[in-house]
């Protein structure tokens, strides 16, 4: 494969707090970063991760990057964060509160049964109840990353990561590693509107056996697109590349030997 999902990168006002925050509500632990930024990746399996290869590698890192930009608007991706257990749900809703989140109302009913909370700069987490169906089922606590995105960006996705398609019903579409772990999904239309730059991206990792001119090549002919100077895109780490997906939400590739 040409390429993986190296992280899923959020943009920060202060990123060793936000690290602080993230690390203790999912359990990872923090690891060397490729770029400019602090980086986590599962720990201890404190709440429910584990590496999906059944080794101590994940299926990818948390990224923390530096920016003087506030968030401005809903972000296009969030996790759901699963509950093996009927206290759980409460569990992590006390926990997160108790490092620094906040309730959040997102036009969410009761009987929806999730609970909507907002890390210390804004960005939204839901937390799930226990026994929520059989589609996070055995994908550990960072059971999902939603993603507001259209039918042909979830196949775009899963054609670039290699990642089979485990939903594609309604122009609602979801990928998952081979290896297991949190899925991604794409609700489908209506899509909100493009406000870049977005506060989460997509990092992907180049492999060794290709190099990035090759593996920017391939992203276009699947889709993507390079981003423009007028763009509205923050610059990721030098010497890496910026695309858009064929929704327009920007994604960051890293060389070879980046990672």
């Amino acid at each position: 494969m040409a390429t993986e999902l190296h992280a899923i990168t959020f943009r920060a006002l202060d990123p060793a707090a936000q690290a602080r925050f993230w690390a203790e509500l999912l359990g990872w632990r923090p690891v060397d970063d490729a770029g400019d930024g602090l980086a986590l990746e599962v720990g201890d399996a404190t709440y429910g991760d584990t590496a999906p290869d059944g080794g101590d590698r994940p299926a990818y890192r948390l990224r923390l990057v530096p920016s003087d930009r506030p968030k401005v608007t809903a972000n296009r991706m969030h996790f759901d964060l699963t509950s093996g257990y009927p206290d759980e749900q409460a569990e992590s809703v006390a926990r997160a509160i108790r490092l620094g989140a906040k309730h959040i109302d997102v036009g969410q009913t009761p009987e929806e049964g999730h609970t909507v909370l907002a890390d210390p700069e804004g960005n939204e987490v839901d937390v799930l109840p226990a026994g929520r169906g059989t589609f996070l089922k055995e994908t550990g606590f960072t059971g999902a990353l939603a993603c507001d995105g259209s039918e042909a960006v979830g196949r775009f996705w899963s054609a670039a990561l290699d990642w089979p398609l485990v939903w594609d019903q309604d122009e609602e579409t979801a990928i998952q590693s081979p290896r297991g772990g949190t899925k991604i999904n794409w609700g489908g239309p209506p899509l909100d509107p493009q406000v870049r730059p977005n506060r989460l991206h997509f990092d992907l990792a180049t492999s060794a056996d290709s190099d990035l001119d090759t593996e920017v090549e391939r992203l276009t002919a699947l889709g993507a697109t390079l981003a423009g100077p007028d763009s509205g895109v923050t610059p990721c780490a030098d010497g890496w590349a910026v695309m858009l997906d064929p929704d327009g939400t920007e994604f960051c590739v890293m060389p070879t030997g980046s990672a």
